[in-house]
């Protein structure tokens, strides 16, 4: 007997925990939950040319997500010009199950290259009907290369200044001895028509 009541306290205490947590559960089912994806749609990041950053917003929450707000501190000023779209933007309501998407265009300024850090976005958001804020983070693409203007040229460029530089070569060696032909075959049938006659 003396057990028994060493542990109605155990038991108190696991009934009520489990009596909170299925209300909670209950509570948070008819919340909004965002999940955000943060992509770098480049598949080579070069300074001083565009590179895509797409969010992709999924509400998987049985009620809508109302002044949802995604800013992004990853791409200073100081070393990145914003091309298009915003870094930090609003999205008025996001219904149950659905999706959104957005798009910003960066360019790395001239002499900002090397490796780059692509940190997670921030969320703020409420379910409709609450005024209580809800925090997230987007996903982080992790660490990016980006290479020098120069170094890629050399890699990917169609190089259109050394294939005429080849072709002008290329044309002196079929050239000359054409030329030389021509010239010996013109001297020829001079003589053979003067023999003829």
């Amino acid at each position: 007997m003396l057990t028994m009541t060493r542990n109605i306290p155990f038991i108190l205490f696991v009934l009520i925990s489990w009596t909170l947590m299925v209300s909670t559960d209950e509570q948070n089912s008819d919340r909004a939950r965002l999940l955000a994806e943060k992509q770098v749609l480049n598949k080579y990041l070069v300074e001083n040319k565009d590179i895509l950053i797409n969010y992709n917003i999924f509400n998987v929450g049985s009620s809508s997500a109302i002044n949802v707000k995604l800013s992004d501190n990853t791409f200073s000023l100081a070393h990145f010009d914003i091309v298009g779209g915003s870094l930090k933007f609003t999205i008025p309501r996001i219904a149950p199950q659905s999706n959104t998407t957005h798009t910003v265009v960066v360019r790395p300024k001239e002499g900002i290259w090397g490796r780059f850090n692509f940190t997670a976005g921030e969320l703020i958001y409420s379910s409709e009907g609450s005024n209580e804020l809800q925090y997230g983070y987007t996903s982080e693409p992790g660490d990016g290369y980006i290479v020098s203007l120069k170094e890629f040229d050399k890699r990917f460029s169609p190089h259109y200044y050394d294939w005429a530089a080849f072709l002008i070569i290329s044309m002196a060696t079929v050239l000359l001895p054409y030329l030389l032909w021509n010239g010996s075959k013109n001297k020829y049938e001079k003589l053979s028509a003067r023999k003829t006659k």
